[in-house]
């Protein structure tokens, strides 16, 4: 391990964040959105992934003639948003994606991305996904809100979500009560309010210290989580060279 290893030596490390796009986009359109809005002082702070949703678009997109096709879609839902399908497909797809190019400390969502991640720490706690990866340390939720199926909302939130939180809330997004409902089930929220819709929204003057603040804040969550391992790890190693000497 050398010195990073020691106890005592502050270490800092990117959080690493899976990023899930909305509805009938994809994973390069959201990284176009993040990259063309934010800023370099937020964007370098943090490890961004960006994976395409399992499946591809059953419909017209929403973002055609904008941004150039595939689009693809994490599940299908009713008219009412109340019925799901492949739901349980998405959870094993995204779960087998964090295995195979994880680890990853946190989640970043947007429209059906920021609904699903939101969802996805409860789902955790309770053993319905996520199971083999470790537990999410915290959420940026933008344009977001609760899932409307009640058999997965009541375990999604049945439990206050306890991870740190980000969450934008735009004037004119139509999913703005929605989001402001999610709320309610998290412990100790930041907010982020813009003046725009249901959009990627550019990070300013105002909301920049709120934005440099929270990620410096998990950042710090995922050095000590990372410190702390590293230790545990040379006192293995230590405990497995004395056992070995004698």
């Amino acid at each position: 391990m050398g010195n990073e290893g020691k106890r005592g030596i502050e270490i800092k490390r990117k959080p690493r964040i899976l990023c899930l796009h909305g509805f009938r986009t994809s994973g390069e359109i959201l990284k176009t959105q993040i990259h063309r809005r934010w800023p370099e002082s937020v964007i370098d702070k943090m490890d961004l992934v960006f994976p395409d949703a399992p499946f591809p678009s059953q419909g017209k997109s929403e973002v055609e003639g904008i941004f150039d096709p595939p689009y693809y879609e994490w599940f299908q839902f009713n008219k009412e948003f109340t019925d799901y399908t492949n739901f349980d497909e998405c959870l094993a797809y995204i779960e087998d994606y964090m295995i195979n190019h994880g680890p990853f400390d946190g989640l970043l969502g947007f429209s059906q991305g920021a609904i699903l991640s939101a969802a996805l720490p409860g789902l955790q706690a309770k053993g319905m996904a996520l199971t083999r990866v470790d537990k999410m340390k915290f959420l940026i939720i933008i344009g977001g809100a609760k899932l409307l199926n009640a058999s997965i909302a009541d375990v999604a939130y049945s439990s206050p979500i306890q991870c740190p939180s980000l969450h934008f809330l735009g004037e004119k997004d139509y999913l703005k009560p929605r989001g402001t409902v999610l709320l309610e089930s998290c412990i100790d929220p930041v907010l982020i309010h813009h003046p725009k819709g249901h959009t990627i929204p550019r990070i300013d003057e105002d909301n920049l210290p709120v934005m440099l603040s929270f990620i410096d804040k998990i950042q710090k969550l995922v050095s000590e989580d990372y410190q702390e391992d590293l230790n545990d790890q040379q006192q293995q190693q230590q405990e497995d060279e004395v056992e070995a000497s004698t």
